[in-house]
């Protein structure tokens, strides 16, 4: 375990905590949210402010032989174009044969460990039942860049939706969460 001990500057008081430490460390800020407790609090000018990062463990995790859809790869990226019903990272209910065990055997465990030893590499992620372009980041430059693009909304992101039925009205945009119910 590292402690970390910053000391809070006037052109960044009144920031949210995690953002301030996510800056300061170059740990992914939703990594940060795990590791505090009160992640959305404002911070003070001269604040002391002081946060023990543990090791990144090895990952135990067996990589899958399941054939990737990969649509471009570097030595920093991989974009895999994710089928429906392959579930993104583990998690209750599905800790095995997942897309990051299948990213694991394809780039023989050499991923960014930002976001800690179950999702090395993701960037973001699509829900299981969605198909589409995933970006995976094989360094930690990579991914602090990438998770900052996000962040920023410099890096734009795209969906299209197969609806059943006639949408009334026929066209518009959606500026809520969609949350679809099956029955």
């Amino acid at each position: 375990m590292s402690t970390h001990k910053f000391t809070v500057l006037e052109e960044s008081a009144g920031e949210r905590l995690d953002k301030f430490l996510a800056v300061q460390t170059g740990l992914s800020r939703s990594f940060v949210q795990t590791l505090i407790q009160s992640p959305a609090r404002k911070i003070k000018t001269g604040e002391e402010i002081i946060i023990e990062i543990p090791e990144t463990k090895p990952l135990d995790l067996t990589p899958w032989d399941f054939k990737l859809d990969v649509v471009y790869e570097d030595e920093n990226l991989l974009v895999i174009n994710k089928p429906a019903g392959l579930t993104v990272h583990p998690a209750p209910g599905n800790y095995e044969n997942t897309l990051v065990h299948a990213v694991l055997f394809h780039c023989k465990g050499n991923l960014s460990g930002i976001n800690g030893i179950e999702r090395p590499g993701i960037v973001h992620r699509l829900d299981k039942d969605t198909s589409g372009l995933i970006v995976v980041a094989k360094t930690d430059q990579a991914h602090k860049s990438l998770s900052n693009q996000i962040e920023s909304r410099e890096l734009k992101r795209q969906y299209i939706a197969v609806v059943c039925g006639v949408p009334n009205p026929a066209s518009g945009t959606i500026k809520n969460r969609l949350w679809a119910a099956s029955g």
